[in-house]
């Protein structure tokens, strides 16, 4: 069971800052993975009434504050315009909508856990995060860093002329993913980020040259031998190394081959 001694809703992102850097404090987001724990927590940390809680869009940018919900990701017209209905295909699997309205953007990205869908599509994307202390980071170097004290802001997406896809499989509708990814068709080449390995989520570009070929298809399965050699895979009880290996290739091919006509 959870113990929480004191709880706080902090007024500032400073106050909100302090109070973290105690190793017994924790910020909450939607508490929904960190109630799996037995550790005391000192002191709460509530974020909700810093108005970090909205997708903002402008002409070059989304900026998706740390309380947003995985529910507004999944419902939001403007990110699933931009995306073909990638993000929202990224989080309609997790649980159910009582779930995904409770667990929060920030608390996917900061956790960086390795079954997390939503750090496998937003990698595949132009993203970066905020940090109060940090300042704006790829998010693709973020995921590699050491977790620290800093406090997640935000979430910030450039638009940039691409075509999303994103694919899981799971063994049943709303379990842990044995495999994600997400794929982006840029002017540069392609982007796969694959998830759930099971280890967090990791990011492989290919520029058009390195998978060039006479057809898609050809092209499609150039694609899924570069990310099949590359990409590192192990075995749990939702399936193994050798069965994950074969997935990602899998899906890279899908992706490559309904992104080409983009």
């Amino acid at each position: 069971m959870r113990v929480i001694r004191e709880y706080k809703r902090a007024e500032s992102l400073e106050e909100a800052w302090q109070l973290n850097q105690k190793k017994s404090n924790r910020v909450l987001g939607g508490m929904v993975w960190l109630k799996m724990g037995k550790m005391q927590i000192g002191t709460a940390i509530d974020l909700s009434g810093l108005g970090l809680d909205t997708i903002e869009e402008t002409g070059e940018e989304f900026r998706i504050g740390c309380m947003v919900t995985l529910r507004d990701l999944e419902l939001d017209p403007g990110l699933n315009t931009y995306t073909d209905g990638a993000a929202r295909e990224s989080v309609r699997h997790i649980v159910g909508v009582q779930f995904r309205n409770l667990a929060t953007v920030g608390g996917s990205i900061y956790g960086r856990y390795g079954f997390s869908d939503v750090l496998t599509m937003f990698l595949a994307m132009d993203s970066y995060v905020e940090l109060y202390k940090g300042g704006i980071i790829p998010l693709k170097e973020y995921a590699k860093m050491p977790y620290d004290r800093d406090i997640l802001v935000r979430l910030i997406v450039k638009k940039e002329k691409a075509a999303f896809d994103y694919q899981s499989v799971r063994n049943s509708q709303t379990d842990f993913p044995v495999l994600t990814c997400a794929a982006a068709k840029t002017e540069a080449g392609y982007r796969f980020s694959i998830g759930a390995r099971p280890g967090k989520a990791v990011l492989f570009e290919l520029a058009d040259a390195d998978i060039q070929a006479a057809d898609v298809e050809n092209m499609a399965e150039n694609a899924a031998k570069c990310v099949k050699e590359q990409v590192e895979t192990g075995s749990n009880t939702r399936g193994s190394a050798e069965y994950r290996k074969h997935l990602a290739g899998v899906l890279v091919r899908r992706a490559v081959c309904k992104l080409a006509g983009k």
